[in-house]
């Protein structure tokens, strides 16, 4: 039986260190919400999975930074480990770093992939190198007001300077930035992060 060492803990799934083929990984196992209807539950965790796998596969094939998928089951994603500190608590934090990350997410809406909590808790610095990580709440979609809320989320969670640097590379990169930008500018005006919030329970 393969052991599994619980390293971490989200707001819907369990993260595990594990070794496959003698190989270091990392597995994402989506928990039983008590409070949802069963048979809805499984179809959201189901859903959820598929589709963060497929995020996972295009950002691949887009040359972006992100864990690659190994195996998946219906709730479990097998997945590379990816060593690094979080964004978050990165001691070396510059400029130029943010303006990289908001290329990233530019090319990312570019390719029509929102990835639903876009912020620096979901970024690790690997070998001075950007990676994204964790899709739970990724789509595929040409929303604007979903691009707009990857740049909104983005803000909340930085200062003010680094929110510049991150608009400048998001603006050079993305061929729509004018009217994300612009959507995201109403959605804060009219304080809807809260429907947000609950809609991603």
């Amino acid at each position: 039986m393969v052991s599994m060492k619980i390293i971490g803990k989200g707001a819907e799934a369990y993260i595990y260190s594990t070794k496959l083929f003698g190989k270091e990984v990392i597995v994402k196992r989506r928990m039983r919400k008590n409070y949802r209807i069963e048979a809805l539950d499984e179809s959201i965790r189901a859903a959820r999975t598929k589709r963060e796998v497929k995020v996972m596969y295009l950002l691949g094939k887009l040359g972006i930074n992100a864990p690659k998928p190994i195996a998946f089951g219906k709730y479990d994603i097998y997945m590379s480990k990816v060593d690094g500190p979080l964004l978050r608590d990165y001691k070396h934090k510059n400029a130029q770093m943010f303006r990289v990350v908001g290329s990233v997410l530019g090319k990312m809406h570019n390719n029509n992939i929102v990835h639903g909590d876009f912020t620096p808790v979901n970024i690790v610095v690997s070998k001075g190198k950007i990676c994204l990580i964790d899709f739970g709440f990724s789509s595929i979609t040409n929303s604007v007001e979903d691009k707009a809320f990857d740049l909104l989320l983005m803000k909340r969670a930085i200062s003010n300077a680094e929110y510049e640097n991150f608009l400048a590379g998001y603006i050079s990169a993305a061929a729509n930035s004018r009217m994300t930008i612009a959507r995201a500018s109403k959605i804060e005006k009219m304080g809807r992060y809260q429907k947000r919030t609950i809609d991603m329970l």
